[in-house]
């Protein structure tokens, strides 16, 4: 029997397989808002097979969003925009969903990437950047707003306000974004926090805020839904952070109620130093999961369902979350069960499109 598709409950979110699809960002919004595209690209994931799909990054407030294209969940327009979409999904799958919270910080007020990913200014619709200290993340870059008591306030409850809007729209999990370099992640790594109150200087004050925003979204999302959060589990920087750290933010997330941690790697500074191949994040987390006992979520260049199977049955991770192997291949767990031998969900719809040689590949068929 194939592991990759064996029910498993990800913390409190039971899952049919251990497939997920992750967040992507679309840079494709206005105002925040959800649209037409965002019907269609989430809407043809949702009937890829795998047992779970979030949304795209979604910025809490809109000076976290990461450029102006960005998907917002911050206000009664970004909810009802948004909640048209999931409404849609809802009535064509049942596969579970759920959205990751994010803020920018120093990386915010950006071009979308295929206009360059540049920083732009208020005359090209950006804004000032906030971060916890008063340093850009590339030498040029406008120096951005460190944030004082009353922004922290602010910012971590939009994070809970968020979620609450999550709930609202009947979402089955929150993902806390503290990777990649966003705001959450500057005030993680010394490289970037450089504060000199309890927010910075020793790892228990560098944790203290990323813990804080943790809790106060667990207290805002219900108790029967699962919230986890993303990691960067090292700067590929010498003397940035790394796994060692990222084990005890793990174990003080366990204590707060995290259901999983979803592992990545990076994004904090353009002078990382990044040793890239299938599977090169891992084992960060495997000593995750053997450390703390949290269930984790493995991604980065998995793309062979050979691959991901083998992740799951040596017990590296509990889930795979696939990106750009699902946005090349959007049956990709169709794919992959039918080379494993497995059975994989698909719409009734689809059903004559099976292969005679993979004849039981779809579940619930008609005799």
């Amino acid at each position: 029997m194939s592991q990759l598709f064996s029910p498993h409950d990800l913390g409190r979110l039971p899952l049919k397989n251990r497939i997920i699809v992750s967040p992507m960002c679309q840079y494709s919004s206005v105002d925040g808002l959800a649209n037409d595209w965002h019907m269609i690209h989430l809407g043809h994931l949702a009937l890829s097979g795998a047992a779970a799909m979030f949304t795209e990054a979604a910025a809490v407030e809109p000076e976290g969003r990461i450029t102006p294209g960005d998907l917002g969940l911050y206000d009664d327009a970004t909810q009802a925009a948004l909640g048209r979409v999931i409404e849609a999904l809802r009535r064509q799958t049942d596969m579970r969903l759920g959205v990751q919270l994010n803020h920018a910080g120093r990386k915010a007020s950006t071009a979308a990437p295929w206009d360059g990913g540049k920083r732009i200014g208020a005359d090209q619709g950006g804004w000032l950047p906030s971060a916890p200290s008063a340093e850009s993340f590339t030498h040029g870059d406008p120096v951005p707003a460190e944030l004082d008591d009353v922004g922290m306030l602010r910012i971590k409850e939009a994070f809970a306000a968020s979620a609450r809007r999550a709930h609202a729209l009947g979402l089955d999990m929150v993902e806390v974004h503290a990777a990649h370099g966003y705001l959450l992640h500057q005030f993680l790594s010394p490289l970037s926090n450089h504060r000199t109150d309890h927010y910075g200087g020793s790892l228990a004050n560098r944790l203290r805020y990323p813990l804080e925003v943790f809790a106060a979204v667990r207290e805002a999302f219900p108790q029967d839904k699962a919230v986890g959060v993303r990691v960067s589990a090292t700067d590929w920087v010498d003397g940035g952070w790394d796994l060692t750290q990222t084990l005890v933010f793990a174990e003080q997330l366990r204590k707060l109620g995290c259901d999983f941690i979803d592992v990545s790697s990076g994004g904090l500074t353009p002078h990382q130093q990044i040793v890239a191949g299938p599977n090169y994040q891992v084992p960060f987390a495997a000593r995750i999961k053997e450390t703390t006992g949290l269930p984790t979520i493995a991604v980065g260049l998995i793309t062979e369902p050979e691959q991901a199977e083998a992740i799951i049955a040596t017990g590296q991770a509990d889930a795979v979350a696939l990106a750009r192997a699902m946005l090349y291949d959007p049956r990709w767990p169709w794919h992959a069960a039918a080379k494993l031998g497995a059975q994989v969900d698909a719409p009734k719809q689809y059903h004559r499109s099976q292969p005679r040689q993979y004849k039981h590949l779809f579940k619930d068929l008609p005799e």
